[in-house]
């Protein structure tokens, strides 16, 4: 309400000076046909007034310049700076919802499409709501005003004046959908080179590992011609905007000059009028200008809030409990355990039982697709099993509070990610803000992790910038920094999903021997596909095909001669060989 006050405000002062100039020229013309005759004193008169009146127009017209500029301060400044205040709240609705939204959602929506949403369409509903609404309230008000004082004044030429301005604004229009049109396929190759340039930087390595450099460059090179195409007809399309538009806006200022002169001539004007309709025709150029331009924003505003909406209107499909605590004192078991990946017909698990005591070491064997990642992932409620449930304490799952089981949790995936930031707050990342001893609990954790060593080797020590995803280390670096952010949490559930893959056989025992000196009533779940990880455990789950093929202790497992059996020898046959 006050943006549109202030736009009423800064359109008045843009009338006055318009209604100053007529009068000065007008005043000016009457004492200037007097001075021919004028002689002596009165001359001396008719020049003092005419250097009165003159500084008294131009000091009005300077007091009216620097209102008008105030009220259109005060204009941006309420109606921009509100439009800011909304993207940032829609920015921060937008993300929030993203997290609150389950892992099936992110199956089925690309990375790309997530990113425009919260980016490029928030960025068109901000320009709606500030800039579009701005425009739309000055053009109104301007065109009313204006058309009111030109027809108060001379409705001939009034008439006359603003015939151009019609085909003026519906030209702007046509050409103006243009060039959205052009821009739109512009951003949206962008995009695409956008994420063509950053796959290949993440995938350098590849690139020359298999001397792919000069394909890719030929792939670069067609997706840049694309984009300079489609750059060359928006510039085509520009090359005649302007022009056009200071072509009608230009006749339009020698129609006001010529019918002005008749009119003068006929006596039904004066050259004031002339000069005070040559302003109003410029105020009206831009709002009329401005009407293509708005109502684009207007449109593209509307499909992005559509999106937006669409978007917002998604609810997970999981129901989540927000409130309460989750305490874990006994086991966790598993109950008639069945999961199918969306769009699959053969279960990842299928009539999984059984039951994980607290301070138990529990590991998790099978070969690449048998289901033991997936069992993580449905303990820590990254989806819910199709049939049957899991318990923590005889508490179903499905009614905990997941924020609180989470605190208890620490996670080492299968697939490590690193942020973009320094190791010291990569290890550290599973930490609250206000967690005291930071910098010492990170520096034991990546003790335990056995990494202390190899960080104490770098110059910047923990200050170390990992790169993207973790690009400048080592894969068993990688995975010792994802180790050390889980133990750093203390957690009373360690989950390491076959996470140490990528270690030396010492690297791995170093770290499982400063796991039981921690161990203490903490329950420890290993999935691997390497007995050496999993033979100390107190209970080893055999997975296959979603399935559980044996369960038991190490000594149980190996007097079954079956499965288990068969896969320790053949790796301890192994690793004699290498030795």
């Amino acid at each position: 309400m006050l943006g549109f006050l202030f736009v009423a405000a800064s359109n008045l002062f843009a009338i006055f000076p318009a209604q100053m100039v007529r009068k000065a020229i007008d005043l000016i013309k009457d004492i200037l046909s007097q001075y021919p005759q004028s002689k002596g004193i009165n001359r001396e008169m008719l020049t003092e007034t005419l250097g009165a009146e003159v500084l008294k127009f131009f000091l009005l017209l300077i007091a009216f310049a620097l209102v008008r500029g105030i009220f259109m301060y005060l204009m941006r400044q309420t109606l921009i700076v509100m439009s800011r205040h909304i993207e940032y709240d829609l920015k921060n609705e937008i993300f929030k919802h993203y997290q609150d939204l389950d892992q099936g959602f992110y199956r089925n929506n690309r990375i790309g499409d997530l990113m425009a949403r919260i980016s490029e369409d928030v960025s068109r509903v901000r320009m709606y709501v500030g800039p579009a609404i701005m425009y739309a309230i000055n053009l109104v008000l301007t065109i009313v005003l204006v058309l009111t004082v030109m027809f108060s004044v001379n409705a001939h030429l009034a008439l006359l004046v603003i015939l151009p301005l019609p085909i003026l604004s519906f030209t702007i229009y046509r050409v103006n959908n243009q060039i959205n049109k052009r821009s739109d396929a512009i951003q949206k190759q962008l995009s695409s080179l956008t994420s063509f340039v950053q796959e290949a930087f993440s995938g350098i390595r590849v690139i020359k590992a298999f001397a792919a450099e000069k394909a890719n460059q030929q792939s670069f090179e067609k997706e840049t011609n694309i984009y300079r195409e489609k750059q060359m007809r928006l510039a085509k399309v520009e090359a005649y905007f302007f022009p056009l538009m200071l072509f009608l806006t230009g006749l339009s200022s020698l129609i006001t000059i010529y019918i002005g002169g008749l009119e003068v001539i006929n006596g039904n004007a004066t050259l004031g009028n002339i000069a005070e309709f040559v302003i109003y025709v410029n105020l009206l150029v831009w709002p009329v200008t401005s009407l293509g331009y708005t109502s684009s924003l207007i449109q593209r505003a509307a499909a992005s809030q559509a999106r937006i909406n669409e978007f917002l209107s998604t609810k997970p499909l999981m129901d989540i409990p927000t409130t309460g605590r989750t305490t874990f004192q006994n086991s966790i078991q598993f109950k008639n355990v069945s999961y199918t990946y969306p769009g699959k017909t053969i279960p990842a698990l299928d009539q999984l039982n059984f039951e994980i005591p607290k301070g138990s070491t529990f590991a998790i064997l099978g070969s690449t697709g048998s289901g033991k990642t997936t069992l993580i992932q449905l303990l820590l409620r990254l989806f819910d099993p199709n049939e049957g449930d899991i318990f923590i304490d005889e508490q179903n799952l499905k009614n905990c509070s997941l924020v609180s089981w989470k605190e208890q949790i620490g996670y080492v995936p299968q697939d490590v990610f690193l942020f973009s930031d320094t190791l010291s707050n990569n290890i550290s990342f599973g930490l609250k803000e206000n967690s005291p001893n930071k910098k010492q609990k990170a520096e034991d954790a990546a003790k335990m992790a056995a990494l202390y060593e190899n960080i104490m080797e770098f110059p910047q020590k923990f200050e170390t910038k990992v790169g993207e995803r973790g690009i400048s280390l080592s894969g068993g670096q990688k995975q010792r920094v994802a180790i050390a952010r889980a133990f750093i949490k203390d957690p009373e559930v360690l989950l390491l999903d076959d996470c140490l893959s990528a270690l030396d056989t010492k690297t791995e025992s170093e770290i499982l021997n400063n796991l039981s000196k921690i161990k203490r009533d903490k329950t420890l779940i290993i999935v691997s596909h390497r007995v050496s990880s999993v033979k100390d455990a107190d209970q080893i789950l055999v997975l296959e095909a979603g399935k559980i093929l044996e369960f038991g202790t190490h000594q149980a497992l190996m007097q079954l001669n079956g499965s288990y059996s068969d896969i320790y020898n053949k790796q301890i046959q192994e690793e004699i060989k290498l030795k």
